[in-house]
């Protein structure tokens, strides 16, 4: 009882780390894709990419905050050196990172095409992309960094 309770903790620990990052991962893009394309003029498509230097710019900035909030606050340090740790760490991440900008891809040339009137906030075709492809690599990111990394 006492495992499945941590357990649970664990999850609600990493869910809100997890949102902290996407929080910081998507205003980070919104920064980025609002003024990246004004200095360098094929950042909303390169060669058929959309928002390349923006995608890898905000999904870093949500890989390091990821990382301070889940050793602080959701897992236990595991039988690695924070070296190794953060190494293993670093390599899920940048996989994770070309998942992301794989599926943002997909989304936003594929799927997303039109803007989400919220009331108070619209939603562009790349925001939804962008919070879509967050969400299902954030599923892979929590077993991996579990099992491999912080349990090993």
């Amino acid at each position: 009882m006492r495992e499945l309770l941590i357990r649970q903790k664990q999850i609600l620990f990493f869910i809100i780390a997890g949102g902290l990052s996407a929080v910081v991962e998507i205003g980070s893009f919104k920064i980025f894709s609002t003024y990246l394309p004004h200095l360098i003029s094929q950042e909303t498509d390169f060669h058929g990419i959309h928002y390349p230097l923006s995608n890898i710019f905000s999904t870093s900035c949500g890989i390091i905050t990821n990382y301070f909030l889940s050793i602080w606050f959701v897992f236990e340090r595991g039988k690695h050196s924070k070296r190794k740790e953060f190494a293993y760490f670093m390599m899920v991440s940048f996989i994770s990172t070309l998942l992301s900008l794989a599926f943002f891809q997909i989304f936003y040339s594929c799927i997303f095409k039109d803007n989400i009137n919220l009331i108070l906030y619209t939603l562009s075709p790349e925001m939804i992309s962008k919070i879509a492809a967050i969400l299902l690599v954030s599923v892979l990111n929590y077993s991996v960094k579990k099992k491999v990394i912080f349990n090993g």
